[in-house]
């Protein structure tokens, strides 16, 4: 009986140094055998398939959870840019009456016989009106004694001078241009000066 003892001890002995490196000693001590050995190969390798998966799945969820961070930037940017520009029809519709006081302004004679009350309402209407739009992104444009450009002004008339200095210089503007968040609504009417 001793015998059998003794030969069962060197079979587990065998056993155990095959699988001693792949499992615990208390795997091999509760009679873990060669299948058991072939079984955990096959579970690592599972295992590391399992892995595999998991990490492109994560790589994939944090690719998708940056592209929704960045769709939101944008949505963020375009919901800003529109509101800038939402009241741009508004304000468009609103310059001829800066322009109706303004020529009302420019009648010097008429404007001086009227009622000085009456003007002060006017003119704080005016300087109400024009807080507004400004506070709305409105810029006027008034570029007398600047150098003529195709890209702010639009020339009504030229006008000729003697002065080499006032050649391609704006000399009046017959009408102010506005722009509207850095977009422009209306480019200036001007008279440039012309050395013949």
């Amino acid at each position: 009986m001793q015998d059998e003892t003794k030969k069962d001890t060197t079979n587990t002995d065998d056993a155990t140094e095959e699988v001693e490196e792949i499992v615990p000693e208390t795997d091999v001590d509760m009679g873990v055998g060669k299948d058991a050995a072939t079984q955990i190969s096959k579970l690592k390798e599972k295992l590391k398939a399992c892995e595999k998966e998991k990490q492109e799945y994560l790589d994939g969820w944090q690719r998708a959870r940056a592209d929704f961070v960045n769709l939101r930037k944008r949505d963020e940017e375009e919901k800003k840019e529109y509101i800038k520009f939402a009241s741009e029809r508004v304000i468009d519709d609103m310059i001829p009456v800066l322009d109706s006081f303004e020529m009302a302004f420019a009648n010097k004679e008429a404007w001086e016989k009227a009622d000085k009350n009456w003007r002060m309402g006017v003119e704080y209407i005016h300087s109400q009106l024009r807080a507004i739009l400004e506070k709305n992104g409105l810029v006027d444009i008034n570029p007398i004694g600047q150098t003529f450009d195709v890209n702010r002004d639009e020339a009504s008339e030229y006008v000729p001078v003697e002065n080499e200095f006032e050649n391609n210089k704006i000399i009046a503007v017959v009408q102010r241009g506005y722009m509207l968040n850095g977009k422009m609504l209306r480019p200036a009417k001007v008279k440039v000066g012309e050395k013949k």
